[in-house]
Formats: structure tokens, C-alpha cells, sequence
């Protein structure tokens, strides 16, 4: 393969799936240069992805999508993965006119008055500020794992997101809860303490609960609506 050229998404995915996650990290950062972005919302499997962009000194972007409704445990764990690696996560908000409209027309916890306007706030928190945030890139690194939810089994570990016209490069989608859990502690990694009290996959406050044995990962997001196949439009498919 003649990498002075651009491979295909094909190609990448062929070379991508054979590679550790540090090396198809590594791989990426050098065959795009200041053009690899990652997006981290400070859970157990994105810090193993920072910590392994940051411990290796890659040249990839990390950046968070602060939705003003977050955890202060999450906080706490972004200001720690800060001091910890001596780095600035950069931050990307809401549009200001955007989430004011919402607020002032529908109220500050209309999200759970339908999925309607769940998603519309997703949207203004959450999907808006990763367009922004995306920009100018040609990969953008996830944490996504095939664990998380039935739709995600499907995906690969690279593919195109049209929604955001970029090649999406999933390094850990194979990975146990367990293995992420292991990585952790082997490299006293910072993560989230509402890990520790049954909470898995962790949003906003408001949209998240802990859950509990038996219950599906996703269970904790938005469980006041009825819909098995629960998303913010981040990942949309």
C-alpha cells in the first residue's frame, strides 16, 4: 500500500482492525497530522484513550462538549486528567442564543417533557457544538464500545459519519468492560467516582441515573422514556 497517497476508508479499516489501540492511534496522528481529533466525555474508556494520546505525547486534540448540565464528578475527574498529564482539555459550549431560546420558551427541564424536546436539547448541548468542534478535522476518535448498546455491535472500527462528513476511528470497540477497568488500574488512571455507584454510561445529570444488576448499559440514560434504541444524535446512524 502506498502510503503517500490517502487510503481509502477500505484500507483503513483493514489496517486499523489489526493494530493495537496506541498503534492505530499512533497511525492515525502521523498520517493526518494536526488533523485527528478526540472527543472525550471523561468515561472509564475515553480516559484510556487520553491517557494513551497523552503518555505517548500523540498529535492528537482532545476536547470535551461541556453541556452546562454535567456531573461534578465529571468535572472533578477533567480538572484531575488536567493536572495529571499537565494538559488543557479544551472545551466547546452551547451557543448562548440557542440555549437561552429553549430555556425561555419550554423551561429549564423540558427535556422530559417528550423525546422531542430531549433531542432538541441534545442537539443545542451536545450535537451543534461537536459540528464546531469537528471542524477542519479528517478523523475523529470515539470511545464507543459494542458493549454499550445493541446498535453498536454493527459498528466498525472504522467507518464514515456522514452526519459530520468524517472518518470515525473507534479504537477500544472490541474491549471488555473489564479489560477498560483493568487498563485503569494498572496505570492509576482518573476516572469518574460515579463509576462506583452503578453509574455506567454517565451524560447529564438530569438524563442520568445509576443502574442497576441485570439492567442494559444504556439503562440509565433518559429511562423515563420508553424507546429501546436511546441516543443523544451524537452517533447517529
Amino acid at each position: 500500500m502506498d502510503f503517500n497517497l490517502k487510503p481509502s476508508l477500505t484500507d483503513l479499516l483493514a489496517v486499523a482492525s489489526s493494530m493495537e489501540p496506541a498503534d492505530g492511534l499512533a497511525y492515525f496522528s502521523n498520517l493526518f497530522p494536526n488533523k485527528v481529533t478526540f472527543s472525550s466525555s471523561f468515561s472509564e474508556e475515553d480516559q484510556v484513550i487520553t491517557h494513551t494520546i497523552l503518555d505517548k505525547r500523540l498529535n492528537i486534540e482532545i476536547f470535551t462538549l461541556d453541556t452546562g448540565r454535567i456531573f461534578p464528578e465529571t468535572y472533578s475527574v477533567w480538572s484531575r486528567t488536567n493536572e495529571r498529564y499537565n494538559t488543557t482539555i479544551r472545551a466547546y459550549f452551547p451557543n448562548d442564543a440557542s440555549i437561552e431560546k429553549y430555556v425561555n420558551k419550554k423551561g429549564p427541564n423540558a427535556f422530559y417533557n417528550s423525546v422531542a424536546d430531549r433531542k432538541a436539547c441534545c442537539f443545542i448541548r451536545k450535537v451543534e457544538p461537536l459540528h464546531r468542534a469537528l471542524k477542519g478535522k479528517s478523523i475523529w476518535v470515539t470511545g464507543l464500545r459494542t458493549e454499550h448498546s445493541p446498535e453498536r455491535k454493527n459498528l466498525e472500527v472504522v467507518e464514515w459519519d456522514e452526519a459530520n462528513s468524517i472518518i470515525k476511528y473507534n479504537p477500544l470497540l472490541h474491549f471488555t468492560t473489564e479489560t477498560v477497568k483493568e487498563i485503569i488500574k494498572k496505570n492509576s488512571i482518573p476516572y469518574n467516582s460515579l463509576h462506583d455507584k452503578g453509574f455506567v454510561s454517565i451524560g447529564c445529570a438530569p438524563c442520568t441515573r445509576a443502574i442497576v444488576a441485570g439492567e442494559d448499559f444504556r439503562a440509565g440514560r433518559w429511562w423515563w422514556e420508553d424507546s429501546s434504541k436511546k441516543e443523544c444524535g451524537l452517533h447517529a446512524r
